[in-house]
């Protein structure tokens, strides 16, 4: 469910586009990030840093693609983004000593800090490479290719990513100790 509220804004994004243009799906993209905010706010729940970041984002670039029809400001955010978040990885750790992806993840996961480490760069290393592509098919293909790659695209290679991650981190994930599973349950004689 999480997943879905995470994405719905770039659902109604790409309904939006299809039906009308870049403008309309510009607008419902800004109008759903604000309600993603407000639904926190008014649950009493604090408002991930990402949210605001691509809130912000959205808001000064989006109004820009808007009000000066020029979808470049757009393209720009998705690099921009995956750019903010490939350094934010690699400074938080390399200047701050803090692993990011470790302060998400540790309540789930116990593992090596050498492991937390490889994660982290590699994470900041996608990141990087998306923000790379995102440029590189926003400013080479139509707007029509750009979109479909956004929506489908971006968050198909993230999900890849992630289940590439799951796949590395698995060997290091606690297994079920062998003995309780393999212990037979006795009854007591009668």
């Amino acid at each position: 469910m999480h997943a879905f509220f995470e994405y719905f804004p770039l659902v109604i994004f790409f309904i939006i586009y299809k039906f009308a243009d870049i403008y309309w799906a510009t607008g419902s993209l800004i109008v759903m990030a604000a309600l993603q905010i407000i639904y926190f706010l008014m649950s009493k729940k604090t408002v991930p840093t990402k949210n605001w970041v691509f809130f912000g984002l959205i808001a000064v670039f989006g109004s820009l693609t808007i009000f000066l029809h020029d979808d470049t400001f757009l393209k720009w955010k998705v690099t921009i983004i995956n750019e903010f978040f490939a350094v934010a990885l690699l400074v938080s750790h390399y200047f701050f000593k803090k692993n990011l992806i470790k302060s998400f993840l540790a309540e789930a996961l116990t593992l090596p800090e050498k492991i937390w480490t490889k994660l982290n760069i590699a994470w900041a290393i996608f990141f990087a490479f998306c923000g790379a592509l995102n440029w590189y098919i926003a400013f080479n293909y139509t707007q029509d290719v750009w979109v479909n790659f956004k929506v489908f695209g971006l968050t198909g290679l993230t999900f890849a990513f992630a289940i590439g991650s799951i796949a590395f981190l698995y060997k290091y994930m606690p297994q079920e100790d062998e003995q309780n599973t393999n212990e037979k349950i006795s009854l007591p004689d009668e």
